[in-house]
């Protein structure tokens, strides 16, 4: 794929009157359609590559890039239907080949997938990514030997390639050769330790032959990588039962369902768990919980039953029982379950009647299997077996009573997670952060959004501004904000077509408001170089705009955000770092332009001069919990445990919501 240009350029004028869709420079929609996409606001880039289609729809670009977008909102099939019109416009445009086939993967549909990676493998042979996901797809595909030949060509030609290790590996686990996935375990942690599909393989295998030790080791790897995913602990917690760890495998239960609340596996194995250390009262909760997520989960219910009847809720217990009888009128071990709670309710001419009928259930089966088949429940649908199911005849009824009394293991092991490694670039920050710092402050025409503290954002020459009533609309001070809905994308679209009519009207004698108007809605719509350039009209004019300035800030760091070129990114920063310091010069109490300029240096790394900044912030509002947070975080990166702890406490007490999750955390 193609990079991003060496600059932003800016769109000088994406209004289209009355003049139609052919005044747009559709190149220029295009580049700022995939700036926007590199900042990941998908939506947005869609309009513009919308823009793009209906002005000039011969160019596969826009089709393309769209596809691009519609794939990271997960559209998959939006994105091939849009690579499909790429090729038909450029048949030889080799990266929709890519993208398409990425698409088709996700979908399921490996053998269209696989179609297109050779197709692309046609104008590039040597294409790493081509080769990397036509293996994965032909691993799902089962076909074994040549997904193994694909790897094997792919890793000749890159041996420093752990992702391809990665999937080898998963590849000879599936073929069953634990040797040369253990293999390709190591070659790929020898790359990349922080890669988290060999930390999960080499697990499963160790698992499967119970080396817990080992096992655990590596969970604990991928707990460390991926914290945030409850299949992780759901599995160390077997692995810890196993190794007779019961406090280890409940902590583990515990924090899966504090990530995911509603994870049926979790509740399920903890329930099992308590069942076994006989806390009744709260094993039977889990069953429950477990059965109004999915009242048709059998082996909730029978495990229910055997729950109540072991805390003398005989009467419960045996309509769980009945209930399963309905359903699986061949399940004998039911009938037995049955007989015992009707024992203890002391019906004892229903004892009788129900061994003697699970009795007969196994005789017959017995005499002949194929005309009198057990049920045999599953998991997940509870459908029972029958003579038109197929039932496995490996497996005895002591075997199905054992695997469903066991514990719910997460059993699908990721194997190769794909991601679209030719995503565009174009962040000049470092993203693999800890915590991101709280967003800066800008103009526009919506109002903050509502949150559990206040936010204080009044700034006196907007007031002023919005008091004179030289536009219709009110202008508001709020954090930045992304991810806007397709009408109010459609809205400032709108504002900006109705300012350049004004402006274009307007001569020699264009007015600073419309200008700041115009250049609010390019900046709310990322147009940041358009937006720039109406600030900069009215700096010119009016040089004393602290408006502008603070506008103007914001826009040219957003805009430095997407070059990747170093040297003019950290210009543009440089810029914006200045308006910020123009702003506080014409107003020393302007909060915004003190905690704007914090963020760019905390961004930077600077944060003993972002501290300085956010208190000055603080000093100036000292309700201020944004700035509080922020300090907080560079307190953090600078080793100040005890400073930071202060500042998020405060932060938090103040509505920031993501403070306590940073406290949680670090503690």
């Amino acid at each position: 794929m193609k990079r991003l240009g060496k600059y932003f350029l800016p769109l000088i004028c994406l209004a289209f009157p009355a003049h139609g869709l052919a005044q747009i420079n559709a190149e220029q929609v295009i580049t700022i359609g995939r700036n926007v996409l590199s900042m990941d606001d998908y939506m947005l880039a869609i309009q513009y590559f919308n823009q793009a289609i209906k002005a000039k729809p011969y160019l596969p670009e826009p089709y393309f890039y769209r596809g691009l977008a519609k794939m990271s909102l997960d559209d998959f099939k939006g994105a091939e239907i849009d690579c499909t019109e790429a090729l038909k416009r450029n048949k030889f445009k080799t990266e929709a080949y890519k993208l398409r086939g990425f698409a088709r993967q996700q979908m399921g549909l490996d053998s269209l997938a696989v179609e297109d990676y050779n197709e692309g493998l046609k104008h590039d042979p040597t294409d790493r990514y081509f080769l990397f996901y036509k293996g994965v797809a032909l691993s799902s595909m089962k076909k074994n030997d040549e997904a193994l030949q694909t790897f094997d060509h792919l890793l000749r030609l890159y041996p420093k390639f752990e992702e391809g290790f990665a999937a080898r590996a998963s590849l000879n686990l599936q073929r069953e050769d634990t040797v040369a996935a253990l293999d390709d375990v190591e070659k790929s942690l020898k790359l990349n330790r922080a890669l988290i599909n060999p930390y999960l393989i080499r697990a499963d295998i160790e698992s499967n032959r119970g080396n817990w030790d080992a096992a655990l080791a590596d969970m604990d790897e991928a707990v460390k990588l991926y914290p945030d995913q409850p299949g992780f602990y759901i599995n160390r917690a077997y692995v810890r039962y196993n190794s007779d760890n019961y406090i280890g495998a409940m902590s583990d239960y515990n924090f899966a369902l504090q990530l995911d609340p509603d994870n049926m596996a979790a509740l399920f194995n903890r329930a099992l768990l308590r069942f076994e250390v006989k806390d009744l009262i709260n094993a039977k909760k889990d069953f429950t919980s477990v059965l109004a997520l999915n009242p048709q989960n059998f082996h909730a219910l029978y495990n229910r039953g055997l729950v109540e009847l072991e805390s003398g809720e005989y009467k419960e217990a045996l309509a769980d029982f009945k209930s399963i009888a309905r359903k699986y009128p061949n399940f004998y071990p039911v009938y037995y379950a049955i007989a015992e709670a009707e024992r203890n309710l002391g019906n004892l001419r229903a004892v009788a009647s129900n061994i003697n009928h699970a009795e007969g259930l196994v005789r017959k089966y017995v005499a002949n299997p194929e005309a009198n088949p057990l049920d045999r429940p599953t998991i997940a649908a509870g459908t029972p077996r029958n003579a038109n199911s197929n039932p496995d005849t490996e497996e005895d009824e002591i075997e199905v009573m054992n695997r469903f009394n066991q514990l719910v293991t997460t059993q699908d092991i990721p194997q190769t997670q794909l991601s679209y490694n030719e995503r565009i670039k174009g962040r000049v920050q470092d993203r693999n952060v800890l915590a991101e710092p709280e967003p800066m402050f800008t103009v526009s025409f919506n109002p903050s959004p509502k949150s559990l503290g206040g936010v204080n954002n009044y700034f006196r020459a907007l007031d002023a501004f919005n008091h004179g009533r030289y536009i219709t609309q009110t202008l508001h001070l709020s954090p930045l904000q992304s991810g806007l809905s397709d009408e109010e994308y459609a809205a400032l679209f709108k504002t900006a077509e109705n300012y350049t009519s004004v402006i274009a009207a307007s001569g020699n004698k264009v007015r600073p408001a419309d200008l700041l108007a115009r250049g609010v809605a390019y900046s709310m719509l990322k147009n940041y170089g358009a937006a720039i350039d109406d600030f900069d009209r009215i700096l010119t004019s009016n040089p004393e705009f602290t408006i502008a300035y603070l506008s103007r800030g914001v826009a040219r760091y957003e805009q430095a955000r997407t070059l990747e070129d170093q040297r003019l990114a950290m210009h543009g920063i440089a810029l914006a770092a200045a308006d910020f310091d123009e702003a506080t010069r014409l107003d020393p109490r302007l909060i915004h332009a003190w905690y704007n300029k914090g963020y760019i240096l905390y961004t930077q790394r600077d944060y003993s001069q972002a501290a300085e900044c956010f208190t000055k912030a603080i000093e100036l509002d000292p309700e201020f919990g944004a700035a509080y947070y922020n300090r907080g975080l560079c307190a953090l990166s600078a080793g100040r445990k005890n400073e930071a702890f202060a500042d998020l406490s405060r932060a938090g007490e103040l509505g920031v919501l993501p403070s306590y999750n940073i406290l949680k955390r670090m503690k």
